[in-house]
């Protein structure tokens, strides 16, 4: 158990975690070795409430430019005034 190889997180004070990794991982059982730990695979979490779908990114592109577009066209009435 001495000789295992330690978990190569840091901690808050600077220095790196003391608990031995788990087998084939760098990390130990406490900083993401263990079995089912870490993300889930293709960031379905972003997904819940569709603000990274496709749809919504360009939907929020077109309003962006009906803004910058209405922005231009007041620019110009006040340049005529």
């Amino acid at each position: 158990m001495r000789l295992a190889r330690r978990c190569g997180a840091k901690t808050r004070n600077g220095g790196f975690c003391a608990t031995p990794a788990v087998k084939g991982r760098a990390r130990c059982r406490m900083h993401g070795g263990a079995v089912g730990s870490g993300a889930p695979m293709d960031n379905q979490n972003a997904l819940k409430k569709g603000l990274y779908t496709a749809k919504a990114i360009a939907e929020r592109r077109e309003i962006a430019a009906l803004i910058r577009e209405s922005q231009a066209f007041l620019k110009s009435l006040r340049e005529k005034q």
